[in-house]
């Protein structure tokens, strides 16, 4: 079974019983860490969230806002395993004799980009300048790239992170041309942020009473670019492109799962992630 609502008080658990018991359909109900949660098997979410959604727009609730169903993934703590590994990198990085080399070579240069070396817009995502640097990434993955999951699951998540900064880090060439480089994993965080950001605007316009507040997310996610997105070694418009991309993804991925991705899907994509670094790696390092 699936998770149609989460951490809900007694009484809505009550209301919302009533409504799936009318329209037949089986549902669970079991305690919560903050309240009570209710699930229903995977063929009949999307009835179970239709039904729900009619019912909230045929009985409106003034006074406050309603919680609505949304899909959500188990808990992950797959953040942490990115992050380890991007510590992991660095220290193998340092050990470099060169790492300013190492940083032209495999940074996200402009020129080199468009001119063939595509697998720089994934290996430039692992590199770093300093640990400060690092640790600044390394928060923002682990905050924002778990909030994703939770909501997609790992598999789907950090694909889709991936991929929003392969397209800033693309983006971002064709708008330099040349004489540019940038390094970091922070042009994926805000993708991370506007897959977010989109997926809850996407989810508030489908509300009549919460079309105006719709608005929020965008502008929250555009106010942590404005605050993260432009300090010491920042790339603003890499974070800006990858803060799009990500936008487009969240509303995408609202429009397209209609039930939690299953494990299948999670696997696949997960393989399908690792190995796109994998390749880029392995052919950046046998051009050198």
């Amino acid at each position: 079974m699936v998770i149609l609502f989460e951490n809900l008080h007694a009484d809505k658990v009550n209301e919302y019983e009533l409504v799936l018991r009318s329209s037949g359909i089986a549902y669970d109900v079991n305690k919560g860490a903050y309240g009570w949660n209710i699930l229903v098997g995977s063929a009949d979410y999307e009835r179970a969230l239709n039904t729900i959604e009619k019912y909230l727009s045929e009985n409106p609730v003034t006074g406050g806002d309603r919680q609505i169903p949304q899909l959500h993934y188990q808990k992950t703590f797959s953040g942490l395993g990115v992050c380890v590994m991007l510590v992991l990198f660095y220290m193998l990085m340092a050990m470099g004799t060169d790492n300013q080399a190492f940083m032209s070579t495999y940074g996200s240069s402009a020129f080199n980009i468009l001119h063939g070396e595509l697998y720089r817009t994934v290996t430039s995502l692992m590199v770093h300048a300093n640990v400060v640097h690092l640790a600044c990434n390394v928060v923002g993955i682990a905050v924002f790239g778990t909030a994703v999951c939770s909501i997609t699951g790992a598999g789907v998540g950090w694909f889709l992170i991936l991929i929003t900064g392969i397209v800033g880090n693309l983006m971002n060439a064709f708008l330099y041309q040349k004489n540019h480089i940038s390094i970091g994993s922070s042009t994926a965080i805000f993708g991370a942020i506007g897959i977010l950001a989109g997926y809850q605007f996407l989810r508030k316009t489908r509300q009549p009473e919460m079309r105006i507040k719709a608005w929020i997310p965008l502008a929250g996610g555009l106010a942590l670019l404005a605050i993260l997105g432009s300090g010491k070694y920042s790339d603003l418009t890499a974070h800006l492109f990858g803060f799009v991309s990500g936008i487009v993804m969240g509303i995408g991925y609202n429009l397209v799962a209609k039930t939690p991705p299953r494990r299948l899907y999670q696997i696949g994509l997960l393989f399908i992630g690792s190995g796109l670094i994998a390749v880029s790696w392995i052919i950046g390092m046998s051009i050198r």
